[in-house]
């Protein structure tokens, strides 16, 4: 016998559990006497938790990979072509939000074009002076141009260096002062003669388009026209979104012809919750709304078809033709300060619209790729890439002629309750003898440059 309690004592075992009793006396005797978890590393490196039960918080702090977000990762899995913005904002990472009310900020850029507001006719060759050399010009915004900016009006031919012969290049203005009422003064870099005076500026219709470039400092110049950009605040709500699936428990025992279990329930449930909060996303309206019955206030989250700074029309009659889509490509990825590769989702009209075109070599709409776990075709310009995908939730909503061209890289989604899954008892609570689960997630979606983000929606009467 005593041979046996001295190898007891030799052994690891022993070792093992006076270190048990150490933490375990350290735990009792800590916080003000009261037992608390203690968690030590055994003799082979495993944890050793003591004093408490093994909850999912001491696992999820002390063994991050043991438990899985199941819920997350079925509803990435599940259907994903039915509700693509939906997907494409659990595929990215969620920003945490402590609050219902998500205050951000977004930043656009600085427009590039304008046209010209007031006509201006040049004098004739018999009463051309100096002032002809040196225009103002008064367009339809003019807060955009800075002193030194040079100006380039496509499809107005300039002049070349003789004046008088029509260049092969567009007309180029330079900008040379500019009014207190914001009204520019420009020369012609390749102006016209009128006249003994050379380098004027040439007549400008009403309309003509000016485009800003590049600007141009004179050698003993140093400071130049002050540029900054001020983001501008926006709030939205999270909206609390609920769904909860129930099964009595005879429905649970009964034989049935099929294998139909409570799991096949919550993923029917998942799906129409998902398709809620697509078309949520897409097209609610932020408001705090009071239930009367509740007692409580309601927060409804805005949707990001309202928050995009940009929209295209087509003619819906003529049907969507390639002229169409080269615009929608050119509004889509200039003068945003978005990326290169955008998704287009729309409904079944437009989508059947853009397959019905014919494919040249300009545009090329025969690849297909996979993004965000979902089959994309994607259109390729010299603009940038675009992938195309069907939304039902566009049909669902009587909206099958429009699309949505979205930014995935500049769609910030907010949670404030992730999307999870709990247990209720309702049989042990005396309410239903039933088993119960309730799906929840509190969150909502922003656009960080609404001008990279675009609607496109059939003309009107």
């Amino acid at each position: 016998m005593m041979k046996r309690v001295f190898q007891f004592l030799k052994s690891e075992n022993f070792v093992f559990l006076v270190l048990a009793l150490i933490a375990l006396t350290v735990s009792f005797y800590s916080n003000d006497g009261l037992l608390v978890a203690a968690v030590f590393a055994g003799t082979s490196g495993a944890k050793i938790v003591t004093g408490e039960s093994l909850t999912t918080d001491i696992s999820r702090k002390e063994s991050p990979d043991l438990l899985e977000n199941e819920v997350d990762n079925v509803i990435t899995k599940l259907r994903p072509l039915s509700t693509p913005i939906d997907q494409i904002s659990r595929m990215t990472k969620a920003h945490k939000s402590r609050s219902m009310i998500v205050d951000y900020y977004s930043v656009d850029v600085k427009p590039s074009r304008t046209t010209v507001k007031t006509a201006y006719t040049e004098p004739s060759s018999d009463k051309a002076t100096s002032a002809a050399q040196k225009v103002r010009l008064t367009t339809a915004n003019d807060e955009i141009f800075e002193v030194s900016e040079t100006l380039l009006l496509p499809g107005l031919k300039g002049y070349d260096a003789d004046g008088t012969t029509l260049s092969k290049s567009d007309l180029v203005l330079y900008v040379s002062s500019k009014d207190e009422d914001g009204a520019i003064y420009v020369y012609a870099i390749n102006g016209k003669k009128i006249g003994d005076i050379e380098n004027c500026v040439p007549s400008l219709a009403a309309g003509q388009a000016i485009i800003r470039m590049g600007r141009a400092a004179t050698e003993l110049d140093v400071q130049t026209g002050q540029f900054e950009v001020l983001p501008v605040k926006e709030q939205n709500f999270c909206q609390i979104f609920k769904m909860q699936v129930e099964e009595s428990t005879l429905q649970k025992i009964a034989k049935k012809n099929v294998a139909w279990k409570f799991s096949d329930s919550e993923e029917a449930a998942i799906f129409d919750m998902r398709l809620g909060m697509e078309k949520t996303f897409m097209f609610g309206v932020k408001r705090q709304i009071y239930d009367a019955k509740k007692k409580e206030p309601v927060y409804l989250t805005g949707g990001i078809w309202w928050q995009a700074g940009k929209e295209y029309e087509y003619d819906a009659s003529v049907g969507f033709t390639q002229n169409d889509l080269v615009d929608i490509m050119k509004e889509a990825f200039t003068g945003n300060g978005g990326t290169k590769r955008k998704m287009l989702v729309g409904g079944s009209e437009l989508i059947a619209a853009i397959n019905k075109m014919e494919i040249t070599k300009v545009i090329n709409a025969s690849e297909t790729t996979v993004e965000f776990g979902m089959d994309f075709t994607q259109i390729v310009s010299k603009f940038g890439k675009l992938g195309v995908i069907f939304s039902e939730v566009f049909d669902d909503c009587g909206m099958s002629g429009y699309g949505f061209v979205v930014d995935p890289a500049l769609v910030t989604k907010w949670s404030h309750i992730p999307f999870g899954k709990e247990q209720l008892d309702l049989k042990k609570a005396g309410i239903r003898n039933v088993d119960a689960t309730v799906l929840t997630e509190a969150s909502c979606l922003t656009l960080r440059y609404p001008a990279a983000h675009m609607r496109i929606v059939p003309q009107t009467a």
